[in-house]
C-alpha cells in the first residue's frame, strides 16, 4: 500500500468517526450514518489495498 492511499484512508476514517460522534452528539441520524459510511468505506479500501500488496510480494 503506498503511504499516500494509507494516509488518505486513515483520514477518512477518522473524518467518519468524527461525523459519526457529532451526528450522535447532536442526534443527526444522517450524518451519524455518514459517519459510518465513510468508515466502511476506507476499511474496504483498506482490505483492497492489501490484497494488492499481498499479490505483489
Amino acid at each position: 500500500m503506498g503511504v499516500e492511499d494509507k494516509f488518505n484512508n486513515s483520514a477518512e476514517n477518522t473524518t467518519g468517526k468524527v461525523k459519526e460522534g457529532v451526528g450522535r452528539v447532536t442526534d443527526n441520524e444522517q450524518l451519524e450514518a455518514e459517519g459510518r459510511a465513510d468508515q466502511s468505506r476506507s476499511n474496504i479500501k483498506q482490505a483492497g489495498e492489501k490484497i494488492k500488496d499481498a499479490f505483489r510480494s
